[in-house]
């Protein structure tokens, strides 16, 4: 169970958009996006997933853990990488449903398990008749 109790998101748009109590807001499956970008140049690194637990943890230790969808368990970024995620700042959308951290990353700076930098390391062309993916220059 998470250490950290995420009181419920108000009913009213306006304390919610405006307000200063942070409710994340859970999907069905218990989850919010996590948008996370290099604290350095801003790079983005990556895009997961959190439930209460992950993201009581991370706020707890300053050290990003995520759910994994596929294998149903929650991870710390880099136990067994070495390279973990040092969370700079947590921000929120307007409506609490996502969250972006800004993180250093240890070790040799892989944040992808295929050991590239950032999970986005393709472009889809924009040709409408046939999208391809080409590598990032």
């Amino acid at each position: 169970m998470p250490e950290i109790a995420f009181s419920q998101p108000s009913s009213d748009k306006h304390e919610l958009e405006e307000g200063a109590a942070f409710t994340p807001r859970f999907d069905a499956n218990g989850l919010i996006t996590a948008v996370v970008t290099d604290a350095g140049d801003g790079a983005l690194l990556m895009v997961a997933h959190m439930n209460a637990e992950a993201l009581s943890k991370t706020l707890e230790t300053g050290i990003a853990h995520y759910w994994s969808r596929s294998r149903g368990t929650l991870w710390k970024k880099g136990e067994t990488s070495g390279n973990v995620q040092y969370v700079e700042s947590v921000s929120t959308d307007c409506d609490q449903d996502a969250v972006h951290l800004t993180v250093r990353v240890e070790g040799d700076g892989a944040t992808c398990h295929t050991g590239r930098r950032s999970c986005f390391y393709r472009n889809v062309s924009l040709d409408r008749d046939r999208p391809v993916l080409v590598a990032k220059s």
